[in-house]
Formats: C-alpha cells, sequence, structure tokens
C-alpha cells in the first residue's frame, strides 16, 4: 500500500513539474513573438513626430516639397530628421516609411475623399515593417497634419 501511495504522489508532483515547465514555455515563446512590437510602436510615433518636427521646421522646404503617394523613409544624420527615398532600416530589423497624401474638402469644408484640394493639410501615414520568423508584420499609423505657421 505504501509503494503505491508512493507512486500516485510521485506521478501528481511529475504532472505538476510538466504543467508549470509547458506554462513556462509558452510564456517564452510569447514574449520571443512580442519582442519586437513595441519597439514598432515606438517607431511608429516617432515618425508621426519627425512629421510634425519637419512642418514645424518649415512647411514649403520640408513638406510642401516632398510629393504625393511616393514613399519616403526617415533618417536621421546625426543633427536634424531628414526624408529620403533610399532604403532605410532602423536597428537592420525596421523598415520605417512615411507617405504623404493629399486632402480634399467637400463643400461643407469637410475632409472627403473628392472634391476641392487643401494645400495646407496632408495626411500623413507611416508604416513599420519588421520580420519575425519566416513572416513579416506591418504596424501603420495615420493622421492628418496642417501648415498652422505658414511657413
Amino acid at each position: 500500500m505504501g509503494l503505491v501511495e508512493i507512486i500516485v504522489g510521485s506521478a501528481i508532483v511529475l504532472m505538476v513539474i510538466t504543467a508549470t515547465v509547458a506554462a513556462y514555455n509558452t510564456y517564452i515563446n510569447y514574449a520571443l513573438a512580442n519582442q519586437n512590437n513595441i519597439p514598432a510602436n515606438y517607431l511608429l510615433e516617432e515618425g508621426i513626430e519627425v512629421a510634425t518636427y519637419l512642418r514645424d521646421k518649415g512647411w514649403d522646404a520640408n513638406i510642401g516639397t516632398l510629393t504625393s503617394g511616393t514613399t519616403y523613409y526617415i533618417t536621421f544624420n546625426g543633427s536634424t530628421w531628414l526624408t529620403t527615398t533610399t532604403l532605410q532600416y532602423v536597428d537592420n530589423t525596421f523598415l520605417r516609411t512615411l507617405v504623404l497624401g493629399n486632402v480634399n474638402r467637400d463643400g461643407s469644408d469637410d475632409i472627403a475623399t473628392s472634391g476641392t484640394l487643401d494645400p495646407n493639410i496632408k495626411k500623413v501615414t507611416v508604416t513599420v515593417s519588421y520580420g519575425q520568423g519566416h513572416s513579416t508584420t506591418t504596424k501603420s499609423l495615420s493622421t492628418y497634419i496642417t501648415d498652422i505657421y505658414d511657413n
């Protein structure tokens, strides 16, 4: 009878240890799969902030010269932010793009898909792509910026 109790007790302990190891492995796998999501989200936010910085630095010089619908890459040259059409990876992992779009206004002066072009406002879309295993994850964020300083 004592031998049966030892076997049953050992089986229970073994099941608890196995379940704990399986749960730990699951959590580690989720953490590893999620490790690039946080930097990607920060890069998205930074991309929107760069667009705002370029707007503040001079609409005509920095935003007005960019072609709507063209994919630009954001780079920092050590002293200022720049846009370029040359491929730029962040940390050799993340590909961040910036695309400006024209904005139209309807008869009620609301933003619409067609209507009168508003040259003082642009739709900014920042996208971050990164490889994760055998797949690529893409995150995107959009907002509008306007020439509030008339510069």
